[in-house]
């Protein structure tokens, strides 16, 4: 049980981490023209209780993979103002600090746990 609790814990703090690098990468592009703001969405793991990974969208086409009417859409759309909204960032950032911070407890649980069991079983 502690060794999956230390896995699951461990997956979590990985998650946040990466939501929260998300997060910042939206706020340091709030001035970009045309930037399109990552999301990330936080899904279970296989098997059910093995933690949590993270998927970002939003990804923006690299010049070599535009083409044609891609490009010229992507033209126009460089031209407006980012659409980074710096009120949900901030609020996505507490929400990724506050998990990376539950997570980080589930792990010191689960090492005091399993230091016990070892101090038990020796």
């Amino acid at each position: 049980m502690s060794i999956t609790a230390l896995t699951t814990g461990t997956a979590g703090l990985t998650a946040n981490q990466r939501a929260l690098d998300v997060a910042a990468n939206n706020v340091a592009n709030v001035n970009t023209p045309g930037y399109q703001p990552q999301s990330a969405r936080f899904q279970e793991s296989s098997p059910a209780g093995s933690g949590v990974t993270l998927s970002v969208e939003g990804r923006r086409l690299s010049a070599q993979e535009n083409t044609g009417a891609q490009a010229a859409q992507n033209t126009v759309a460089e031209q407006r103002p980012s659409s980074v909204g710096l009120a949900g960032e901030l609020t996505d950032t507490l929400v990724y600090k506050a998990g990376f911070n539950l997570s980080a407890n589930v792990v010191k649980a689960a090492d005091q746990a399993l230091g016990s069991l070892i101090d038990v079983r020796s």
